[in-house]
């Protein structure tokens, strides 16, 4: 990895990530289930396919792996994790039946899961093939409730003129009352168990459909922006203004871009950078030390033609990253209207 990757511990050199990993399989299936069942879907996925790809890795990496581990963990007053009791089919997916079977029982032992939680387990085709024949407003909620980026693959599965009708009612959605979940979780409950809450539930709306949006393929989004305006232009406008896109990452403070340096790869970052302006492209070698900017701008002018889809994906994937910064309050991302928060 480069300097532009700060994701890497300067005496290991081994990204945060695999370091994750390292523990995890140090741990024993036992405890590295219980670090894993706190985890959301994406944490799990990210983590279980690092584990997965662990190759040569030195007794002295692993033994400083952990300390470094016990020396941020001294640190700390306690550990925040999630709640999430809920994994399956992405440990299954990052790591193979064998090997994630025992992890998988341990981790899925005494927990309950309601429907909507498990898709959050599945691949996108299976929870479209599941709703694809259910209601539209069902399809919407479905869609509202799950990740964003997740939301996108789902509707990637389904027909031009479906995912107009599902992006409006989910930007129409606000609170969805306890007799719809009920009704959702009474579909699913032939293949899944769970229980539905006992009070309404925010979901949907705006910017949900801007964070829907963000996650889709570029041209599906254009297409669909499209659809949307001819449709309702004002929606179309307050969903687009919503959204992040590559381009507004120059309205991100210099704090927030220098950590986000740190999570993303140069040759990611190279790919990126070849469809931004001159603008965006200072404003990340501003937050670079002078020899790392040094070798970017020299490796971004030896790149040579680079295809536009190559740049969108790179683009998207930096984009996920930051929003998962986002989440987690590392930093803070304008939304393209300038007040928006992600």
């Amino acid at each position: 990895m480069s300097e532009a990757d700060g994701s890497q511990n300067t005496e290991l050199s081994i990204s945060t990530l695999d370091q994750a990993a390292i523990l995890l399989m140090s741990l024993g299936e036992s405890d590295a289930a219980e670090v894993l069942k706190h985890m959301g879907p994406k944490e799990v996925q990210r983590v279980g396919s690092a584990m997965s790809q662990l190759a040569n890795i030195e007794q002295d990496q692993v033994h400083s792996v952990l300390a470094n581990f016990m020396d941020q963990v001294r640190h700390l007053t306690g550990l925040g994790v999630g709640a999430d009791n809920y994994i399956r089919s992405m440990l299954v997916s990052a790591l193979g039946e064998d090997k994630a079977n025992g992890l998988v029982d341990r981790i899925l032992l005494g927990g309950n899961t309601s429907g909507l939680d498990t898709l959050k387990w599945m691949e996108a085709r299976s929870i479209a093939d599941i709703v694809r024949n259910e209601h539209p407003q069902i399809q919407a909620i479905v869609l509202a409730y799950l990740d964003p980026d997740q939301s996108a693959e789902v509707l990637g599965f389904f027909p031009d003129a479906v995912r107009l009708d599902i992006m409006m009612r989910i930007s129409s959605l606000d609170t969805v009352q306890p007799s719809a979940l009920q009704e959702l979780n009474d579909i699913l409950e032939k293949q899944f168990s769970g229980n539905a809450g006992s009070q309404t539930t925010t979901m949907g709306g705006y910017k949900c459909a801007a964070e829907i949006m963000n996650n889709l393929d570029s041209s599906i989004e254009g297409e669909l922006m499209e659809a949307i305006k001819e449709v309702d232009e004002d929606l179309g406008n307050q969903i687009q203004d919503l959204m992040f896109v590559f381009d507004n990452l120059r309205d991100v403070d210099d704090r927030g871009i220098q950590a986000l340096l740190r999570e993303v790869s140069s040759d990611l970052l190279i790919i990126a950078l070849k469809g931004a302006d001159n603008d965006l492209q200072e404003k990340i070698f501003s937050n670079m030390s002078k020899r790392a900017a040094e070798l970017l701008r020299d490796d971004l002018e030896a790149k040579g033609p680079v295809k536009l889809s190559e740049v969108e994906a790179s683009q998207k994937e930096i984009l996920v990253i930051a929003r998962r910064m986002a989440d987690a309050g590392e930093i803070m991302l304008g939304g393209g209207g300038g007040e928006q928060m992600l």
